[in-house]
């Protein structure tokens, strides 16, 4: 066990624990973050629509002011795409878990959110539906700045794929090991990465509750299940999976702590790495454990025939 903790920690894998290494091997199913993990998590805005022409001046002022206030990758890009827009102090803030941000600018509610919250909200309406179904299908995110009249503004965030994702999940799939993605992403967003890292299956507009749901029904299935995250929306699933894998060098310290194995580049291959790791130490327990056991059954008949010595 020791060996294999320290050709973990050669490889850039950290294991909190020798029990960690010993059920690595049992795994079958494994859950994945898309932002951060699948992703760079560096998304970059790449449009922008005035949805009311009284904010054609102030919209990205006013969502930048409320994604500047925010650590999740997608605020900040949309931070970062009006650098040179006039920042506005922002009381009331809030962040609302797997949906956006609200916070009052110059005494105005306004909220930053993505699908799920505008229908929260009851402002969506069929000529925005048809509107973002159109950039979801291109794998994009898409957030929108809304007040309590109805959307002002339209954002669309892409974010770029690892280049070893792919191979990862293909290992993980020679390993015999089926892959889900769970992310607060729209359901097409989350498809069209499924589809292009060669993911079984994907889930999206998933809050943090519902990616531990998730996990909970593989569990009910008979399957033994690990999670991929870096984000504080990862920490339920995180915690109930067999094995919880953090992308230790993104992660947020939360994820960190909730997982059990931090892989330190933040590259997913070190998983089938890992599990490859865990079999051969398995593998290795058991054939000591056999032949330690054989010997003492050779020993025991000798007793018997009186040919054992206190020293054998």
């Amino acid at each position: 066990i020791v060996s294999g903790l320290a050709a973990a920690a050669r490889k850039g894998i950290l294991i909190k624990g020798g029990v960690y290494l010993e059920s690595g091997h049992r795994l079958d199913y494994l859950a994945l973050d898309k932002t951060g993990t699948l992703t760079h998590g560096k998304p970059v805005q790449t449009d922008f629509q005035v949805l009311e022409t009284l904010f054609a001046d102030s919209a990205q002022a006013i969502a930048a002011s409320l994604a500047g206030r925010s650590d999740h990758p997608v605020s900040q890009a949309i931070a970062n795409a009006a650098l040179n827009a006039s920042i506005s102090s922002v009381e009331d803030f809030t962040a609302l878990p797997g949906r956006g941000v609200s916070g009052r600018v110059n005494g105005r509610l306004y909220h930053l959110g993505n699908h799920r919250l505008v229908e929260e909200l009851q402002l969506c309406s069929p000529e925005l539906e048809a509107q973002l179904d159109a950039l979801e299908r291109q794998g994009k995110s898409v957030v929108l700045l809304l007040d309590e009249s109805g959307p002002l503004a339209l954002f669309a965030v892409a974010d770029t794929l690892k280049p070893t994702s792919r191979e990862a999940i293909a290992q993980l799939h020679e390993l015999g090991i089926k892959t889900i993605m769970l992310t607060g992403d729209n359901p097409h967003t989350a498809q069209a990465i499924a589809e292009q890292v060669g993911i079984d299956e994907a889930a999206g507009n998933l809050l943090p509750a519902d990616k531990l749901t998730a996990v909970e029904a593989l569990y009910a299935k008979g399957h033994r299940v690990g999670m991929v995250g870096d984000g504080i929306n990862d920490a339920p699933a995180l915690a109930r999976s067999e094995i919880g894998f953090a992308m230790a060098a993104a992660g947020t310290d939360t994820a960190i702590e909730t997982a059990d194995v931090a892989l330190m580049d933040d590259d997913l291959r070190k998983i089938p790495t890992f599990i490859r790791l865990s079999r051969h130490t398995r593998a290795i327990l058991m054939q000591n454990i056999v032949l330690a056991l054989a010997i003492k059954a050779v020993f025991l008949v000798f007793t018997f025939l009186g040919m054992a010595t206190m020293w054998m």
